[in-house]
């Protein structure tokens, strides 16, 4: 796993190299159109007029792109690295060592999933990480070293929220409560995928869009993820070293009664080497019902999914909460 600390090495983007938005005032993105790129600390900045304008340009991506990379997020590199080659050693284990988190139990908190893709056996563990944390007790360092990240990224979570809470025209506050983020029901997807070579087909990830308030990715190399703009053109997702690749799940377009979207997205094998993938689903509170909020519904948009707590929408379809299962076909009216 030596190669691991320079995949991810960090560039620091200074403000005057780096476009806060890539052009989205374009009606329709050209062909080599790529998704925007913000700058955290400005999504975040104490200056009003600083955050004002960041959080315009977001708030105009969002309804293009509906994703977005996140640079100077304040992740340290030893942080991401470490939770990767975390990632990397999970997966030298044993079969048999892995094999001990395949079960099918509904209350699983951590679970091996095996699965064919065009042909190819494929396995990723996915973890419940929120409210409460839990990761395999093997490797030894793993769940030290993947506890650290989680909790880290925790406070960009909640700074996302607040951002995302004024581009809706609430207060900081909105979204945390609207959601009982504070009891949240996170899930990590980890996983490691050989090269494009080694495959036999083309799409590693079939397209599909995410449950929850929104996804969270980094990858150890460069990734081929194309994403369905709200004009209806793919877009390349190019994530910059270090960068977050930040999407917007499938609730969050639930609440916003379409206002906003969230992407339908497809993965291609196109590595040419292997690629360590940790994507997190940050969602609300199991308890919480999900619907269009009444600042969404009027005479001119009346509610467009049905409403339903954020439990049964992840066990619509007979799926565990572990598999957070998208069922938008399911909620759309």
């Amino acid at each position: 796993m030596a190669e691991t600390a320079s995949l991810v090495t960090q560039n620091h983007f200074e403000l005057n190299n780096i476009s806060i938005i890539n052009p989205v005032d374009s009606i329709n993105p050209r062909a080599n159109d790529e998704i925007p790129t913000f700058d955290y600390s400005m999504l975040c900045s104490e200056d009003p007029e600083t955050r004002s304008k960041t959080l315009i340009d977001l708030d105009k991506a969002l309804k293009e792109y509906a994703c977005f990379n996140l640079v100077n997020h304040d992740l340290p590199d030893k942080i991401i690295e470490d939770a990767l080659k975390g990632i990397s050693d999970f997966y030298d284990l044993t079969e048999e060592e892995r094999k001990e988190y395949q079960t099918t139990d509904p209350t699983d908190k951590i679970r091996r999933c095996l699965f064919t893709t065009n042909g190819e056996n494929r396995e990723c563990l996915r973890v419940v990480t929120h409210p409460q944390f839990h990761c395999p007790t093997k490797p030894a360092d793993f769940s030290e070293a993947f506890g650290e990240y989680v909790k880290r990224f925790r406070k960009i979570k909640c700074g996302l929220a607040r951002a995302f809470s004024k581009i809706l025209g609430m207060e900081d506050c909105y979204l945390e409560k609207a959601l009982k983020l504070e009891s949240g029901f996170d899930v990590a997807v980890l996983g490691v995928y050989p090269p494009w070579f080694e495959l036999k087909g083309s799409y590693g990830v079939p397209a599909h869009s995410d449950s929850g308030f929104f996804v969270s990715l980094i990858e150890t190399a460069p990734i081929s993820l194309d994403v369905l703009t709200t004009t209806g053109n793919w877009v390349k997702a190019k994530i910059p070293p270090h960068a977050i690749l930040v999407l917007l799940g499938d609730h969050f377009e639930i609440l916003t009664n379409g206002k906003y979207k969230s992407p339908i997205h497809k993965l291609a094998q196109d590595n040419e080497r292997k690629r360590i993938s940790m994507a997190t689903i940050h969602g609300p509170s199991l308890d919480t019902f999900m619907g269009p909020a009444p600042e969404f519904v009027d005479e001119s948009h009346p509610p467009a999914y049905r409403g339903m707590t954020y439990t049964q929408s992840l066990q619509a379809n007979g799926y565990h909460l572990i598999d957070v299962h998208s069922n938008m076909p399911q909620v759309r009216i």
